[in-house]
């Protein structure tokens, strides 16, 4: 039990103790999923966890899942984010952002009408998301392109550079749970041939 409270070195980063507090979505974001001041509050009274990871954060614009989580990809996300990881430092914590692409679990109604993308076009069945429309069903999305997938890579390599700018003390790249990545790991949802295919 002692080892519970005490320090941890995650490479260059020193934890107070070990236990850490898991991703929690909790769309607080605004419109524009740029964080707000209640996002900084909530992460600052979480602050004595040897480490926070903050919530699904979107890279790229368009790939909404949730309705008002909050995003990564613009200036006004990077500075209300910085407000969030000065509260959480100030506090005396660590915490990493979770960087993340949605996948087929986009919906247009959440996307100005935008259709989501996928490894195939193949909807997730038998489930319904939540949108400003009320529940709907998921819609069939549109398969990547295997030129379009380099521009993807980089979105992730850029949330994690916006990241540190935004005062973060390490990131985490959400790779389950049937979004983007895990549905390429996936023969439910990769059907596809080629160098993204196959087993």
């Amino acid at each position: 039990m002692a080892d519970l409270f005490s320090p941890l070195q995650l490479g260059s980063i020193q934890t107070a103790n070990r236990i850490f507090m898991a991703p929690l979505t909790r769309c607080r974001a605004e419109d524009e999923h740029v964080p707000t001041p209640l996002m900084a509050e909530y992460y600052a009274q979480r602050a004595s966890a040897g480490l926070i990871i903050a919530e699904a954060t979107m890279i790229l614009p368009g790939n909404s899942a949730f309705w008002h989580e909050p995003g990564i990809y613009s200036a006004a996300q990077i500075d209300g984010w910085r407000l969030v990881t000065d509260a959480v430092h100030s506090a005396g914590g660590k915490i990493a952002l979770q960087l993340w692409h949605g996948g087929r679990a986009c919906h247009p109604d959440l996307n100005d009408g935008v259709v989501p993308v996928a490894p195939s076009a193949l909807a997730i069945k038998g489930e319904e998301v939540h949108t400003p429309n009320g529940k709907q069903k998921y819609t069939e999305p549109r398969a990547l392109k295997d030129d379009e997938i380099p521009a993807i890579v980089q979105g992730f390599a850029q949330a994690a550079l916006n990241a540190r700018s935004a005062g973060f003390d390490m990131v985490e790249v959400h790779a389950a749970n049937g979004y983007l990545l895990d549905e390429f790991l996936r023969d439910g949802s990769n059907v596809r041939s080629g160098i993204y295919g196959g087993s």
